[in-house]
C-alpha cells in the first residue's frame, strides 16, 4: 500500500460524532490493546465489551461528551471526559481520555478529538479539564495536551507499576472558559 502524501492527508475526512453501541467493537478493541501493550491506561486486564458498554453508558448518563473519530468511513479513534472525582466539590472538573487507532496516528485525529472535548466541555458550563497522562515517556499525549493549551501541574513518580517497571503519571490542567475566575452558574 502506497504511503499517504501531504495532499493526501488533507483531503481525507475527518468526521467526530457521538459514539453509539455500534462504536463499542471498536472501543473495546483500541482499548485492549492499549491495556495489554502500553502504558496509558494502568489497567492490567482487557475489559470485554459488556464492560466498555457499561462504563461508555455511565459517563453519557451523567451528560459527558463521548465521540468517535471516523477518516473516510473507518474508526480512527475515540476521546470522552468524565468526573475527574466524584465529590460535589469538584463537578465543574474532568477529566479527559483520548485514544487514537494506531492506523492513524499522527494525522490530526487527537487533537480534533480533545479540541472537540475541549469545546463541549466548555458548552456544558465545565472550568477545568485535567489529563492525567501515564507515564512521562508518552510524549506525545504531554505534547497533544500542551498544543492546546495544558500545562503540567505535577509529575506523580512512581504512582503506578505495569510491565515490571514503575510509572510516572504526569498531570496536566486547562482551564475552560472563564475557569476558577468567577463563580458557576
Amino acid at each position: 500500500m502506497p504511503t499517504p502524501t501531504a495532499s493526501t492527508l488533507a483531503s481525507s475526512a475527518l468526521h467526530l460524532r457521538s459514539a453509539t453501541t455500534a462504536d463499542l467493537p471498536a472501543i473495546t478493541a483500541l482499548y485492549a490493546q492499549e491495556v495489554r501493550d502500553h502504558v496509558a491506561t494502568y489497567e492490567y486486564d482487557e475489559p470485554d465489551e459488556a464492560e466498555m458498554a457499561r462504563r461508555w453508558q455511565a459517563i453519557v448518563a451523567q451528560g459527558y461528551p463521548y465521540l468517535v473519530a471516523e477518516r473516510d468511513g473507518r474508526f480512527a479513534g475515540y476521546a470522552y471526559a468524565s468526573a475527574y472525582r466524584t465529590r460535589e466539590g469538584y463537578r465543574w472538573t474532568v477529566e479527559d481520555t483520548v485514544y487514537v487507532h494506531p492506523d492513524h496516528v499522527g494525522r490530526g485525529v487527537g487533537r480534533a478529538l480533545l479540541q472537540r472535548l475541549i469545546d463541549d466541555c466548555t458548552a456544558l458550563g465545565l472550568r477545568q479539564m485535567v489529563a492525567v497522562v501515564g507515564d512521562v515517556t508518552n510524549v506525545a499525549s504531554i505534547a497533544l495536551h500542551e498544543k492546546l493549551g495544558f500545562r503540567t501541574v505535577g509529575v506523580f513518580q512512581g504512582l503506578g507499576r505495569k510491565h515490571g517497571r514503575w510509572l510516572d503519571t504526569v498531570q496536566m490542567q486547562r482551564r475552560l472558559g472563564p475557569g476558577h475566575e468567577t463563580d458557576p452558574v
